[in-house]
């Protein structure tokens, strides 16, 4: 937790807590907004791991001219009165005077499964108080007495169990726990409220996206119900939560102009509704206009028709004009409909003449995906590659992390020779990408290409490499700086010229091409580089040694005297 002030700490009834800790007032936390506690405070249990200043701000550096959200409209704007609201403490809730806390439990609301250390600073009244309580459905929450702890009241609510498949549903129901927790504390007079990540690891659910969740329900409350609550104040126990929190936090609580205009190109393509819940369009109820009323018209004599044209009378009669609005027959086509057509298309660019599967080069085919499509791909395989061991692809050095470039942008390298597509299960080594680059693709970063002998290997079509790039998200076209190739030969040329006209010409028009591994070191300095031994011999072989001359202990490369 953050440092203690020993002569300010007050304690309840003068005495510390059961469980041997001092009560914390609100007071004694500094705000989100309060810029003078950025730089002032440490822990009091000091992280030799975790330096950083107590509220630095993630988007004080950032490469000029990234930014081009000049212009947009912010989502979440500037507000003094709701940031002032906002605390980050980084230790258990239930040691902060606070009105209320929050309880992350299960639908029994047992002890076992209860926030760890809660029930033993409570007392035994607290499980007793919760057996007569019937239970609590996931997404929803109960309330109890506070009992020994120095809060008034404990707010009870469920988490919802994670899984890819469901990640909507389970986004929904969390934005709901926190919401539902809220509530609560109007409905019962209170005005400030301490709450932990209401998740577990036993449920699987990650991290970050569980805080983008917490955090933008609470900033949507807040806007509506600014007047009825004085504080929250967001509690993490792990150094990991409190990075991702204060990460997040000026995304969503911009404390001036510049985080705001910042945070326009960092936030996710989908914040949700006003509430803080995912949006899902084919979901949505449609409501269409009423017809116009009936108003009958003259009768006219009939006309002397052939019998073919019957019919076409019949159809257009006067009575079914009257029902046919313009303004209705105009409307836009409904989600269900432009889904449709996508499959419709897809479908066609799959039986029909693909020019570039016909040349070798993999089905490039299927319509493109949108800023929220790839963000909710991208999230889904990231909760899968952190619940997964993927060690045996780690082990086979396809992608590793390599130092910092000549500008100091971190360096990830693949490894062409290694990716052997006869032993390798392609959809778990995707799963591994996603989870090496992930803390890659947060800032500007470089890619190093050894294409060195690579051309004995089977390599994967373009139509597997265009699916891997919507699967690390616009995120990473963005921040990538430049992917030097080294020793590529015609086909590989051939192959990344289509992937600029078929696939993407931002990111693969980044590719730079360097024929030897002196021309790589003005780049990416050697000592930045793991570099495997049959990289030196390509190189001698392909460039004859000219000029070169190659330590065969330590791997340098030098100019021949």
């Amino acid at each position: 937790m953050y440092q203690r002030v020993p002569t300010a700490v007050t304690t309840r009834g003068g005495s510390p807590t059961a469980n041997g800790d001092s009560v914390v007032t609100l007071d004694q936390v500094p705000r989100w907004s309060d810029a003078e506690s950025r730089s002032s405070f440490s822990y009091d249990n000091e992280d030799h791991s975790f330096t950083n200043s107590y509220f630095p701000d993630p988007l004080t550096t950032h490469p000029e001219g990234e930014s081009s959200s000049y212009g947009m409209l912010s989502r979440f704007p500037v507000d003094h009165e709701t940031n002032s609201k906002i605390y980050l403490w980084r230790g258990h809730p239930w040691n902060l005077e606070v009105d209320a806390v929050v309880n992350s439990t299960n639908e029994n609301m047992d002890e076992a499964h209860s926030s760890p250390g809660l029930h033993a600073a409570a007392g035994p009244g607290l499980a007793e108080e919760c057996m007569t309580l019937g239970g609590c459905r996931t997404g929803m929450a109960k309330v109890t007495n506070g009992y020994d702890l120095p809060a008034r009241r404990v707010i009870h609510t469920v988490g919802p169990k994670y899984a890819v498949k469901y990640h909507t549903a389970a986004e929904n129901a969390l934005s709901h726990c926190y919401r539902s927790c809220l509530e609560l504390l109007i409905e019962n007079g209170l005005q400030s409220i301490a709450m932990g990540c209401i998740y577990t690891e036993s449920k699987n659910y990650p991290r970050e996206p569980a805080a983008h969740v917490a955090i933008r329900t609470v900033r949507r409350f807040l806007e509506k119900q600014k007047d009825n609550i004085a504080a929250v104040v967001f509690c993490t126990t792990t150094s990991t939560d409190t990075e991702i929190y204060k990460r997040l936090l000026p995304l969503y609580f911009p404390r001036d102009k510049h985080e705001e205009e910042v945070a326009i190109s960092k936030l996710p393509a989908d914040v949700g509704d006003e509430n803080g819940e995912t949006i899902i369009d084919e979901r949505k109820i449609r409501i269409k206009p009423l017809p116009k009323k009936y108003i009958p018209r003259p009768p006219q004599p009939p006309a002397d028709l052939p019998v073919s044209d019957v019919g076409l009378v019949r159809r257009n009669s006067s009575h079914l004009d009257s029902y046919l609005d313009p303004a209705f027959m105009s409307l836009i086509k409904d989600p269900d409909q432009r889904r449709m057509e996508q499959w419709e298309k897809s479908a066609q660019a799959q039986s029909g003449w693909n020019c570039a599967k016909m040349l070798g080069f993999g089905d490039l085919g299927g319509p493109p995906l949108s800023a929220a499509e790839e963000y909710s791909l991208h999230s889904r395989y990231l909760a899968k590659a952190n619940s997964l061991n993927l060690s045996e692809i780690a082990e086979m050095k396809i992608v590793y992390r390599g130092g910092v470039d000549s500008e100091g942008r971190p360096v990830m390298v693949v490894v062409g020779a290694h990716f052997l597509l006869r032993c390798l299960d392609l959809e778990r080594f995707v799963l591994h990408v996603v989870k090496e680059f992930e803390p890659l693709i947060q800032k500007p970063y470089t890619i190093v290409y050894f294409h060195s002998a690579a051309s004995l290997q089977l390599q994967p079509d373009m139509g597997w490499m265009r699916r891997l790039q919507q699967i690390l998200s616009r995120k990473h076209q963005r921040n990538l700086h430049a992917i030097y190739v080294l020793h590529p030969n015609f086909h590989l040329k051939t192959t990344i010229f289509t992937l600029q006209v078929f696939v993407d010409n931002v990111t693969w028009k980044k590719v730079v091409y360097v024929d030897r591994l002196l021309q790589l070191f003005r780049y990416v300095p050697r000592e930045q580089l793991t570099i495997p031994d049959f990289v030196f011999q390509h190189d001698l072989e392909v460039n004859g040694g000219k000029g070169l001359i190659v330590d065969p202990r330590t791997k340098y490369v030098y100019h021949r005297p």
